[in-house]
């Protein structure tokens, strides 16, 4: 239903009044700044009034059209917007009364203040578009939504008033209705911003939900592609349609987002689900598409090759594959995976096949549930030879019969056959490969359909027809998905649009292959951090909150009972250091350093986090590029020290490594607390060189325990006896520019600790250091130590701690002696070798040194205590709601729905304007209705029809019993603009069934988000269509009810 927006100044506010009121008196939704003493800008007071409640004397008409709902409330730069949908396009019908519209345009209006409500959101008008350094900022100050806005504007984003389109026809029609909040998380990609009004109406009364949903106040949105097409046969018009929906769960551009994550979820997961729709029979065939369930990364720097690194050991993958497809067999029964990758020896592709094909394996489920097919499309198709993925096909052909497709009645909704399992297809970026073999999945599936349905002699005509739409509808899907995650149009789309390759197409590929390796590289970065703040996933974002006293009270109330819903055990954490200096492992064995507490504590560590430095020689050919093949040796050998210890009773796995150049960072758990471990990342920071090259500075991982997070860091800086400046230079370069996914920084962590060779020095003459070290003179050594100096004087790691030093200094030894440096240089000995922390849940209980002799360094450990907390959701959902009632209860039973007006400060008296006489009782089909579909009752004739509207009238309107909306009429559907109409609007500009026009921005102007100035020294922008801006003086001085009116004038004539 359309909505007009309106504005009140004083006190600013916002409101959505239907178009038509006396149709569905669904009241007007209200939404005000929540202003507190504390300052607080993720609060907002939303209130649905009735409209005889509502006084329009002081709001005015904000946008010239009417506006299509609300996608939520977003928190930005410290003001509260709200997302409308002022532009859409209808795409077409996918069943009867099931319309799908794409969004052209979303304008982001402030609740805070009218600062922005002149500016357009035009991305493409600003200067420089795609110069994406910050330190330049555009000419024209732009709205701080703007990036958000053009987003929405790129025609990846579809909804419906009409259905549930987070979710497949079948099961639609298997779970049936269960309102608003049972639509499908993992494609709702307006979740973050709508949570709040969620949360607001499960709070309201049965009613008021009903009148909230009735209005079409909200939106609720899917990214991917949809597209209909319809065709007549016999007199019977068929429409066959494409739906994908793209998972925002782990969503992202091509390089930012890869494989699997620790909850089970892939990059590039994909729905797409085909279906054909007559008045008798609705067909509907679904297929998966998501990136290799393993943990691995590839660098986008790279035109033709790129080089692909599993970052995770098989031990600690398997827990999230495991996840990955219990979901998978919980919604679709049975999975065939289709793994489309090379399986040329020595190859990235063949590397991750192989992980992928061990994981699956390593699952030991029957193969009816899950099947594991491996088909090297380019090596079987070589040469454009894409015949030959019939080969294929006569492989999973079995598959395919077995499970089928969803068929149903359309006349009586009787469900004749389901689809009984999914395929799941996959390459490297699931994109150009992927959409070939899934449109040819689909043609078949589809066939066996149609030749069972056509048996006389023109079957071979409406086959023919249909397929050329079904290809057509397949290219047209490839392409819309390609570009939303690489930024192009899919490769080997002439394949599947035509059956056919030529020279044209291999060189528009190559083209496409060329403008990819640009985006990725120079655009995607920028591209990820706003599909990240759309999903609320920036480090310490926070969704809006809808006030409401109640919950403020039981929000204090949970604070205290934290332990109610929460558990909480105490770890075991090893860290140690080491710098190799270059060498190589020799044999010597590593049980003095990684064995050596449990001379004193008998108890498993749960982690260990070793780091080395100096893992390569610092050559100038290794200071530029990273090899890794040393690292892998040490993590062999850590691994056998661990787990071929004498009574040892626990197994350990490699959670995560990462190296640069010499700095390397290695992580082993305990194989039985993997499970519990969530979002684990790792981050490098170049240091040496101006910053350019890696022989110094710093590599991280981070992780989450529960619900406490840890970083660990292996850290190597500046050296030189006296360069401590350098050094603390080093801590802050690495402590303030080292960045994980999502803003995360060092210090987002509940505890921290760095295993490293800070290269901080004894500030002694040499003799005099070697004097007290003969006599074991620790302190004396100590009190000229350049890091507790630094420390002490907070000019280096503020706020961290160190254990007391009991041990001799670890640098620098004649390699395989217990001699300090005789060399030439004679180094001054020291404990450049440390363990720092932060934390107020570590508790060092270790702290030393251990005597290997590989290095001119001596190794150091330290061993430390952690308290994790880990909470229960159920546990903390079911206490809030009881605590809700209970204060609600104590609060006289009165439902606790907060007025802006009584929230606001000085709220204006405003007068009570008199109640609009009733309108005459009328048929519904008499009735002006400002919709696509007529509502009218269905009905054969037109005495029928008359004698239920007067038995529906009889006893009151249809809308006061909680009734459902009455059947929409599948064969009286608007197909042209009920707003253009009478108006002499030209739509040559517009597509063909738009509601509005508008013009999407192009793609390629993406920029970052940062601060922008409320100030600006240009003059006003110009305005544009679908941009937000304040009425002329004429719209004015024109009352609400009067602008109402003409719209429903025009609608009705």
């Amino acid at each position: 239903m359309q909505t007009h927006l309106l504005l009140r100044e004083h006190p600013r506010a916002l409101a959505l009044r239907p178009t038509v009121l006396e149709e569905a008196p669904s009241g007007v939704l209200v939404f005000e700044q929540h202003t507190s003493s504390s300052g607080r800008t993720d609060r907002a007071v939303v209130e649905l009034l009735a409209p005889s409640d509502f006084e329009d004397s002081q709001w005015r008409i904000l946008h010239a059209r009417p506006v299509f709902g609300c996608l939520g409330l977003i928190n930005i730069q410290g003001e509260c917007f709200v997302a409308i949908v002022t532009d859409c396009v209808s795409v077409g019908r996918i069943r009867a009364g099931e319309e799908v519209y794409k969004i052209q345009a979303v304008s982001f209006i402030s609740l805070s203040s009218s600062n922005y409500d002149d500016i357009d959101f035009a991305v493409k008008d600003t200067p420089d578009s795609d110069d994406w350094d910050q330190s330049n900022p555009p000419l024209v100050m732009q709205h701080p939504c703007a990036q958000l806005h053009k987003l929405f504007s790129v025609g990846s984003f579809y909804f419906t008033p009409d259905f549930d389109l987070t979710k497949t026809v079948q099961a639609r029609t298997m779970e049936g209705s269960k309102g608003t909040h049972s639509f499908d998380d993992h494609f709702l990609w307006n979740q973050f911003l709508i949570s709040g009004l969620l949360e607001f109406q499960s709070k309201m009364s049965p009613k008021k939900q009903r009148d909230l949903e009735r209005g079409g106040f909200l939106v609720f949105a899917i990214r991917g592609y949809v597209d209909v097409t319809s065709i007549t046969t016999d007199n019977e018009r068929y429409d066959l349609s494409v739906i994908s929906k793209l998972s925002c769960k782990r969503a992202g551009t091509r390089f930012n987002s890869r494989g699997i994550d620790d909850n089970g979820h892939v990059a590039n997961f994909v729905e797409t689900e085909v279906v054909l729709y007559s008045e008798r029979i609705c067909y509907a065939f679904t297929q998966l598409r998501g990136s290799v369930p393993v943990f691995w990364e590839q660098q986008g720097m790279q035109l033709v090759n790129h080089k692909i690194q599993i970052s995770r050991g098989a031990g600690a993958t398997q827990p999230a594959v495991k996840r990955h497809f219990n979901e998978l067999l919980d919604r679709y029964n049975r999975v065939c995976n289709v793994n489309l990758l090379a399986e040329k020896e020595n190859t990235g592709e063949s590397l991750l096949g192989n992980a992928y094909n061990a994981a699956v394996k390593q699952l030991q489920l029957p193969t009816e549930k899950v099947r594991m097919v491996n088909f090297d499309l380019h090596a079987e198709c070589r040469g454009g030879n894409y015949d030959n993925v019939s080969l294929l096909m006569r492989s999973i052909r079995d598959n395919l019969d077995d499970y089928g497709y969803f068929l149903m009645d359309s006349d009586d909704n009787h469900i004749i056959c389901k689809q009984k399992g999914i395929f799941r297809t996959n390459c490297m970026d699931c994109l150009d490969r992927t959409n070939l073999v899934q449109s040819e999945l689909s043609k078949a599936a589809l066939l066996s359909f149609l030749r069972n349905r056509f048996t006389d002699h023109r079957r071979s005509y409406y086959l023919d027809t249909i397929l050329a739409r079904h290809a057509h509808l397949w290219a047209e899907n490839g392409d819309g998905l390609s570009k939303i995650y690489a930024g192009t149009g899919a490769l080997k789309s002439a394949f599947t649009r035509t059956g056919k390759v030529t020279f044209m197409n291999v060189l528009s590929d190559a083209t496409r292959s060329v403008n990819r390796f640009y985006i990725n590289n120079f655009q995607d970065k920028a591209r990820q951090e706003v599909i990240d703040q759309l999903l609320g996933k920036l480090a310490g974002q926070k969704g809006i909150i809808i006030h409401d006293p109640i919950s403020d009270s039981v929000s204090h109330l949970m604070l205290k009972r934290l332990k109610d819903y929460s558990s909480s055990r105490s770890i075991t954490i090893f860290c140690g250091t080491y710098n190799l200096n270059g060498k190589s492992y020799k044999g010597e064995s590593l049980e003095p350093w990684l064995l050596q507490h449990f001379k004193w504590n008998h108890e498993e560590p749960d982690i260990y986090v070793i780091g080395f430095q100096e893992i390569v020689e610092l050559s100038p050919q290794q200071v530029m590029a990273t090899d890794a093949e040393k690292r892998k040796i040490w993590e062999v050998q850590i691994e056998q020290t661990l787990n071929s210890r004498p009574g040892g009773k626990s197994t350990y796995v490699l959670l995560r490594s990462n190296q640069l150049v010499g700095a390397a960072l290695i992580v082993f758990v305990k194989a039985d607390i993997v499970e519990n471990i969530r979002n684990v990342e790792s981050a490098i920071k170049k240091t040496g060189i101006m910053g350019i090259a890696g022989n110094k500075g710093a590599v991280a991982i981070r992780m989450e325990y529960g619900d406490t997070s840890f970083c660990f860091l292996a850290a190597h800086f500046a050296s030189g006896h006296s360069n401590y400046e350098d050094r603390n230079a080093d801590f802050h370069t690495i402590n303030q520019g080292l960045l994980f996914l999502r803003g995360r920084t060092i210090d987002s962590h509940d505890n921290i600790v760095w295993v490293s060779d800070f290269n901080y020095r004894v500030s002694l003459p040499n003799e005099e250091a070697r004097e007290y070290c003969r006599q074991e003179n620790i302190d004396a050594l100590l009190n000229a130590d350049q890091l507790i100096r630094e420390m002490r004087h907070n000019r280096v790691f503020p706020g961290y701690q160190e254990g007391q030093i009991t041990f001799m200094p670890t640098y620098k030894y004649d390699n395989g002696t217990s001699t300090y440096d005789t060399s030439e240089k004679q180094r001054v000995p020291g404990w450049t070798d440390r363990i720092v922390y932060k934390g107020k849940s570590l508790r060092q209980i270790q702290y030393d040194r251990a005597e290997l002799f590989t290095s001119d360094h001596r190794p150091v450990l330290a061993l430390f205590e952690a308290d994790i907390v880990t909470l229960d959701p159920i546990a903390k959902a079911k206490l809030e709601k009881e605590l809700y009632k209970q204060s609600a209860g104590d609060m006289n039973g009165k439902a606790i729905t907060a007025s802006p007006a009584a929230i606001s400060s000085s709220p204006p008296i405003l007068p009570k304007r008199k109640p609009a006489p009733p309108p005459p009782k009328r048929r519904p089909s008499e009735i002006p209705v400002d919709n696509l579909l007529d509502i009218s009752f269905d009905s054969p004739s037109e005495n029928q029809a008359s004698k239920s509207s007067s038995a529906t009238f009889a006893h009151g309107n249809w809308w006061d019993d909680g009734s459902e909306l009455p059947k929409a009429d599948r064969r009286r559907i608007c197909q042209d603009n009920p707003f253009e109409r009478g108006l002499g609007l030209d739509t040559s500009a517009g597509t063909e069934r738009g509601l509005s026009v508008g013009t999407p921005m192009a793609d390629n102007s993406w920029i970052p988000i940062s601060p922008v100035p409320v100030d600006s020294p240009n003059s006003k922008p110009k305005v544009s269509p679908g941009s937000v801006h304040k009425a002329n003086d004429h719209t004015k001085k024109t009352s609400v009810s009067t602008a109402i009116g003409f719209w429903n004038n025009q609608t009705s004539g």
